[in-house]
C-alpha cells in the first residue's frame, strides 16, 4: 500500500494551504495506520477534514476568478464522492477496501498538490500575499477582503 507521508515536496510556500494540507497528510496518516476498530472513526476524520479543505480552496478560486476554477473544483467533487464511498465501505466492514483506497488517495494527493494546488498557492500568492495564520480550514478560509 502505498503510504502518505509529508514532505518538502509538498509546501507551496502559502500557509493556509501548508497548514491545511499537513492535517490532511496527519489523518491520512493515522486512518492508514489505524486497526479496524478505529478505521471508521479515522476515516470520517480525513473526509471531515478534507470536506472542509477543499470548500476553502472552492471558495479561494470563486473569490479570486482563479483562471483553472472548474478543473479543479471538479477534482475536488470526485474525490469528495469517492471517500464518502469509502465511509461506507467501512461502516460496512469492508476494510481492505478502504485501506486501498486510502492508499491511491496518498499518490492522489502528492500529484494534485504538486500540479493544481501548487498553481492555486502561486496566484494567492499574487492576489494575497499576506499569509493568513490559520489552525483549521472550518474556521476560515484565509481570505481576507483587501482594504
Amino acid at each position: 500500500m502505498n503510504t502518505v507521508q509529508w514532505t518538502d515536496a509538498l509546501l507551496l510556500e502559502y500557509e493556509p494551504m501548508d497548514t491545511v494540507h499537513r492535517g490532511f497528510v496527519d489523518l491520512l496518516a493515522r486512518a492508514q495506520a489505524a486497526p479496524d476498530d478505529e478505521l471508521v472513526n479515522t476515516w470520517s476524520a480525513v473526509v471531515e477534514h478534507t470536506t472542509a479543505h477543499f470548500k476553502m480552496e472552492d471558495d479561494w478560486m470563486r473569490r479570486t476568478r482563479f483562471p483553472n476554477a472548474d478543473n479543479h473544483i471538479v477534482q475536488h467533487r470526485v474525490v469528495l464522492n469517492v471517500l464518502r464511498e469509502g465511509t461506507a465501505l467501512a461502516r460496512a466492514a469492508d476494510y481492505a477496501s478502504v485501506r486501498e483506497m486510502a492508499g491511491e488517495l496518498a499518490v492522489w494527493f502528492a500529484k494534485h498538490t504538486q500540479s493544481l494546488d501548487a498553481a492555486l498557492a502561486l496566484h494567492m500568492r499574487r492576489v494575497q500575499p499576506t499569509k493568513v495564520n490559520q489552525a483549521s480550514p472550518a474556521k476560515d478560509s484565509g481570505w481576507r477582503d483587501a482594504a
